[in-house]
């Protein structure tokens, strides 16, 4: 072998050894960086005319198992969606209280707990019914329960508008890993081209995937030219020669009635679409998969269990006010049932409307026939023939009877008045003496009249004998029927339908209630074990794509010394072949 060779063959060694260094020491540098997996330099032996001349680097290379990383998109999507689900409805369980306290001397602070305490004012004023504190102890107690449901239900929307920005911020981040991935498909052409390695490129395509798969559920493979290609489940095209920008627009605002339609060009949340096609249906998983989950499915299942305790709390309850009165009677009772002058009356049986002083005396009445009236038009022309008396319907389309006298108030005993398609009581119908506003979780609140004290509490019955004496009391303050019926409203069984994902039941609105909040720690219990369950088998996925590509630092380091040995044994060889060149030109020169 001429020293020509030889010298060939040291430099060769010691050029490979030093790119080989090079990616070791990389390799240790990115031991911690997000996504990065272990470098190869990958050599060969040089032959020219049969006889060695050396090695040389033929590529800079990484090796991942495509099958674990497949398995680990999937669990990167499963993950993100259960991350997401327990956040939310760990929120929502907060906003329900708890039904214990750990201070011995509080109770909780649910819904059920509210609704005990209003039992439990009941109860107290029924001993003493008279009695002006507490009677303001009730109202308080009910005006608790109306609070603590009207700010529940801005909260169940608060989040299900939190969740609708978060698929558009999501959204946003996808759309930029779609962009990077797409521009990282052209530069790994490109750099594949001029003969380069690859594979960090690859790395960080590899990290924007897992990324857009922690956003939402995808499938992807890569193309025979190399380029990493993204579709919706169902086929839709997010990134193949380009990046397809999928688009979504928040909501301005949020309340109970904001739903999301397939197809539906009303107002509303609008579609998540991809080139003009509504793709909000195929995604199912990662963040925004359990997003929309959390907005259209479970806060609004949370939100009709809470209309529903609304709904008949407040006809329980106005049930009750509507047969009573206060002392003194209010002056005018405005209903709250909408109505015109040619609304069809449908109704039977008789009420006793009656006018009455501060003290409950009376001043005059009258017993209506209510099967004589076809329609609400017809009946404020009798109540117009009551002295005393008069009535219209108001510009807000409510019945409205107010007394003409100074001092005087408007009293209403239902007595056998069955009206309309649900046969209520006459008042209850029009919704005159109602104790409580509202028709929804959203908006249910205590009569504004009686909550600031300008009207009383009805704890008074008109009197129901067959004839009345002008100048008589009709009505009387101090006696517990009604505050016992107000208290069975509360406390009897009744029948809650299925709703929200739970099932028909019977019982009381406390046991209702109660059943609410466990459906509630019952749904947010099972999010924080799956998001357990689906951070461990992420984080094992994660695990043995790292064991298999990534960087083992002892043996990056051990290998980095064998490295420095080859590197110095090879500048060792280059010295020695010097040696003998310069040998031998000195022993040519003096020969």
């Amino acid at each position: 072998m001429s020293l020509d060779i030889a010298r060939s063959i040291a430099f060769s060694g010691l050029s490979s050894t030093s790119v080989q260094i090079s990616v070791t020491s990389s390799n240790i540098s990115n031991a911690d960086t997000t996504g990065y997996t272990k470098k190869t330099a990958n050599q060969s032996s040089s032959v020219t005319n049969g006889v060695g001349t050396g090695v040389t680097v033929t590529g800079i290379t990484s090796t991942v198992d495509k099958l674990l990383l497949k398995s680990l998109v999937s669990a990167d999507s499963d993950l993100g969606s259960a991350d997401t689900a327990n956040t939310y409805l760990t929120s929502l369980e907060k906003l329900y209280g708890s039904t214990s306290s750990t201070d011995s001397s509080s109770t909780g602070t649910s819904l059920a707990n509210s609704i005990a305490s209003l039992e439990s004012a009941l109860s107290s004023l029924a001993s003493t019914p008279s009695s002006a504190s507490l009677q303001s102890n009730v109202v308080s107690a009910l005006d608790d329960v109306t609070s603590q449901l009207r700010e529940t239900s801005s909260g169940i929307q608060e989040l299900r508008s939190n969740a609708d920005q978060d698929i558009s911020s999501s959204i946003d981040d996808v759309n930029t890993d779609l962009q990077n991935i797409a521009d990282l498909n052209a530069e790994i052409k490109q750099t594949a081209a001029t003969g380069q390695s690859t594979a960090d490129l690859e790395d960080q395509r590899n990290t924007a995937l897992q990324d857009v798969a922690s956003k939402m559920n995808v499938s992807y493979y890569t193309a025979s030219n190399g380029d990493l290609q993204i579709y919706t489940t169902t086929g839709q095209a997010l990134v193949d020669s380009s990046a397809h920008k999928i688009s979504y627009t928040a909501a301005a605002n949020v309340s109970s009635s904001t739903t999301y339609t397939a197809g539906s060009s009303s107002s509303g949340f609008s579609a998540i679409t991809v080139n003009g096609v509504d793709v909000t249906s195929q995604i199912t998983g990662g963040d925004i998969g359990a997003l929309i989950t959390l907005r259209d499915k479970t806060l609004p299942a949370a939100q009709s269990q809470l209309d529903q305790l609304a709904t008949q709390l407040a006809s329980a309850v106005n049930t009750v006010s509507n047969s009573a009165s206060s002392v003194p009677a209010p002056t005018s009772l405005t209903g709250t049932t909408s109505v015109t002058n040619s609304t069809a009356l449908s109704a039977t049986g008789s009420v006793r409307l009656a006018v009455t002083d501060q003290s409950g005396d009376l001043v005059s009445y009258s017993d209506l026939d209510l099967s004589s009236y076809s329609t609400v038009g017809d009946l404020v022309t009798a109540i117009n023939g009551i002295s005393g008396m008069s009535a219209s319907v108001d510009a807000n389309g409510h019945l409205s009877i107010t007394a003409t006298g100074s001092g005087n108030g408007v009293a209403i005993n239902e007595m056998t008045s069955l009206v309309g398609s649900s046969s209520e009581g006459f008042s209850d119908y029009f919704g005159l003496n109602d104790l409580v506003t509202g028709t929804s979780a959203s908006d249910i609140a205590v009569n504004n009249r009686i909550l600031s004290g300008t009207g009383a509490l009805q704890l008074a019955t008109l009197e129901s004998s067959s004839t009345l004496t002008v100048g008589s009391s009709v009505l009387t303050s101090g006696s517990a029927t009604v505050v016992n019926a107000f208290y069975s409203a509360l406390t009897a069984s009744r029948t809650f339908s299925s709703t929200g994902g739970l099932a028909a039941t019977t019982g009381s609105f406390a046991d209702y209630a109660s059943t609410i909040v466990a459906d509630v720690a019952s749904k947010a219990s099972q999010a924080s074990t799956n998001y357990t369950a689906k951070e461990t088998a992420q984080s094992t996925y994660a695990s043995s794509l790292s064991s298999q590509s990534g960087v083992n630092l002892d043996e990056e380091s051990a290998n980095l010394s064998t490295l420095q040995n080859q590197y110095s044994a090879a500048s060792a060889l280059i010295s020695a072949i010097n040696s003998m060149y310069s040998a031998l030109i000195t022993a040519v020169q003096s020969s």
